[in-house]
């Protein structure tokens, strides 16, 4: 199959993180509205500084160069690849779908698509990857807000292990610097679901509140200093908890502190400690860390598209990884199904479409799948009872990738 616009160059031989000789994936120099991404200045990286203060997202001809070398631009903490990677295998699948009453194939999606990178994998086998703008499986692609879901999973772990006692905890049981705060008086289970009911504004007054907290947390320019003492700002509860559900990236910013302190270890270590080395990661991942050394929790997660699929893998088979137990099954069935008493959170009711879990998307209908989602189009989407799993990094978002999902899921289940 052949990538959607310009030259395509297809690797083969042996794959870096398989075992066999094969046809490996596919790489497009170009994309769609290449022009408009900076493909003229070679998909050029925005000056360090620039970048700091422009924040995120960036004018469209620097998405390419800030989303696949973000931690260039930013101070990170690496989580280290597994010293042997796990063994995806490739098969050839012919996958078709229809799109607005026209039978659409995959290289009618890339042509239409802003995506850097596209994965579909079922079980062990991938059955298509392809790259665009010039991108590789070697670049790291960033997961805007996918990574709130990573500190999802890694509260369930600590739950498993005992450093966090339960859900039903409240943050400043770990944290003291929330002691008497709202978000401090929040119970664990309500900041997974968003639904502290503290007025933290991300959805309206254009940002105002995430700007706020990119500025004073992440830059460290506001006139308070450290971390938790910017977060104790926001402390005006505008409902009770775990009654409603309002999307605030802050709320696995609290998380992350709460692990770290729960762990007493950084959020990178304890990923590659208890999921990037068991799952075999071929490659380094970064995360951005803020002022103050934590790693920013709601977002700025950064690896190759195939360990993103890995992660995926993991997800699809509820926390289990070859016979090993990795994450709780039942926290993985309690973070992506709704209680009868947390109906607002249901599909349809938390958002026109989805409904949300433990930080993480549930998607409509009979069938459990769940997704990571992050700006501009960033992708895990996960089917357990197939094992299904595509992964996308892109550089603006379409409402088209759900309907490939959806077809995606109608073939291989």
């Amino acid at each position: 199959m052949a990538a959607a616009c310009g030259s395509v160059v297809r690797q083969a031989g042996a794959n870096p993180a398989t075992t066999e000789t094969v046809v490996g994936p596919i790489f497009s120099p170009s994309g769609p509205n290449a022009e408009l991404y900076g493909a003229a200045d070679g998909y050029p990286v925005p000056d360090p500084m620039l970048a700091r203060l422009q924040g995120n997202p960036y004018e469209p001809k620097f998405r390419v160069g800030a989303f696949s070398h973000f931690d260039e631009l930013f101070p990170t903490r690496r989580i280290k690849r597994a010293s042997t990677p796990w063994a995806f295998k490739y098969e050839r699948a012919d996958i078709r779908y229809f799109y607005r009453n026209t039978r659409s194939s995959l290289t009618d999606y890339l042509s239409r698509n802003p995506v850097t990178g596209l994965l579909i994998a079922k079980d062990d086998r991938i059955l298509f990857e392809a790259y665009q703008y010039g991108r590789t499986d070697r670049d790291r692609l960033i997961s805007q807000s996918m990574a709130k879901s990573i500190i999802g999973i890694l509260i369930g772990i600590a739950i498993s292990e005992g450093a966090v006692n339960s859900v039903d905890d409240i943050a400043q049981t770990y944290v003291p610097g929330f002691e008497g705060s709202e978000y401090g008086k929040t119970p664990i289970r309500d900041l997974l679901h968003m639904s502290s009911g503290v007025d933290f504004g991300e959805e309206r007054d254009s940002s105002r509140d995430l700007n706020r907290l990119w500025r004073d947390v992440i830059l460290g320019l506001g006139s308070i200093k450290g971390t938790i003492a910017n977060i104790v700002q926001f402390n005006r509860r505008v409902a009770p908890t775990g009654t409603r559900y309002y999307y605030a990236s802050i709320e696995p910013d609290v998380l992350g502190i709460v692990l770290r302190n729960a762990v007493n270890k950084s959020a990178s270590d304890y990923l590659y400690e208890k999921v990037w080395k068991p799952i075999g990661a071929e490659a380094d991942a970064t995360w951005l860390i803020d002022a103050q050394g934590y790693e920013v929790a709601h977002g700025f997660f950064n690896a190759v598209l195939r360990d993103y699929a890995r992660l995926g893998g993991l997800l699809a088979h509820d926390g289990a990884w070859e016979g090993k137990r990795i994450i709780p099954s039942q926290w993985m069935i309690d973070a992506t199904t709704i209680r009868p008493l947390d109906s607002f959170l249901a599909p349809r009711k938390a958002m026109p479409y989805f409904g949300y879990g433990y930080l993480l998307w549930l998607l409509p209908g009979a069938r459990r799948q769940f997704a990571l989602v992050g700006a501009n189009g960033q992708r895990i989407c996960v089917d357990p009872g197939s094992k299904l799993v595509m992964v996308q990094t892109a550089l603006e978002s379409s409402d088209e990738s759900w309907r490939l999902w959806s077809a995606l899921v109608e073939q291989f289940a």
